[in-house]
């Protein structure tokens, strides 16, 4: 996390502490793929509205729903959809959850800059993953052995990428990652190792893209803001926050102003496609 990032996060905890010390903190955690986005959209939230307490923490998108669950959020940040046995969870605990569209999301799968694969189908980034595919001169690339790097299973995006690429959407399917894939905690570890490992492959959300890394196109499409809003790139999702459909006070104000133009450019600038 950077210095500022870091300075964020501490001003958005302390902040109103004096007036507001006996008032809850709004937690809102999650999905580490928009985290940068939510916590840039609730920073500017905050220079109007100094007094409100609001944390944004990471976790993956899964802790993010168990913590809405339990009661420990208030809105949960997530990459992939939650599930109905997650919905019904909550509804036991007097939930009525709403789905927030915060924006799209384009997969971006990574390569060192040293390794010259320019293009993979869908077909085979599975066998990649699934560890079918596991040398890089079986795609026309150097004699190495491939390095395999994926979220892990906190994250929505693990979860959606294995659904969406093993297993080819089909319900049915139980392909697994392959047993020699490295498990990342976050999307920058991801694209560290990346940029570091000649002969490593990986996937992040869009938003973390930088010229440290290549990225691939996927059945001849490259993962740009027009292929995802247009739909054309074949790893594009949306992305969201959970939330009680009853709230008020500083969460109805903070998800308000996330869906406001004002709030869907900070989703923009950040790197995804906003939601309208």
């Amino acid at each position: 996390m950077t210095i500022r990032k870091s300075i964020i996060m501490l001003g958005i905890v302390l902040a109103g502490m004096g007036a507001y010390a006996k008032s809850s903190v709004v937690q809102i955690k999650g999905s580490d793929t928009i985290l940068n986005a939510s916590q840039a959209i609730v920073e500017e939230y905050m220079k109007t509205n100094k007094k409100a307490r609001i944390a944004v923490t990471g976790g993956g998108s899964g802790v993010g729903i168990a913590s809405l669950i339990n009661k420990t959020a208030d809105i949960a940040m997530a990459s992939r959809n939650i599930k109905s046995s997650e919905v019904e969870a909550l509804k036991k605990e007097g939930i009525n959850v709403e789905e927030v569209v915060l924006g799209y999301d384009g997969i971006t799968v990574i390569i060192n800059h040293g390794n010259h694969i320019k293009n993979l189908d869908k077909k085979t980034l599975a066998g990649i993953f699934a560890g079918e595919i596991t040398n890089w001169k079986e795609l026309g690339g150097d004699d190495a052995k491939i390095v395999v790097l994926s979220r892990d299973s906190s994250s929505g995006t693990h979860a959606y990428f294995k659904e969406e690429i093993l297993r080819g959407g089909d319900s049915k399917s139980v392909v697994e990652y392959g047993q020699d894939t490295l498990y990342m905690p976050s999307n920058q570890a991801i694209l560290q190792e990346v940029a570091k490992s000649k002969y490593a492959i990986g996937y992040i959300g869009m938003g973390y893209m930088n010229d440290t890394v290549d990225s691939l196109a996927v059945d001849g499409v490259k993962p740009t803001f027009e292929t995802v809003a247009d739909k054309t790139y074949p790893i594009a999702r949306e992305v969201f926050w959970y939330v009680d459909s009853a709230r008020d006070g500083v969460t109805k104000e903070v998800v308000d102003f996330a869906v406001s133009d004002k709030g869907q450019e900070i989703v923009k600038e950040e790197g995804f496609v906003p939601a309208h």
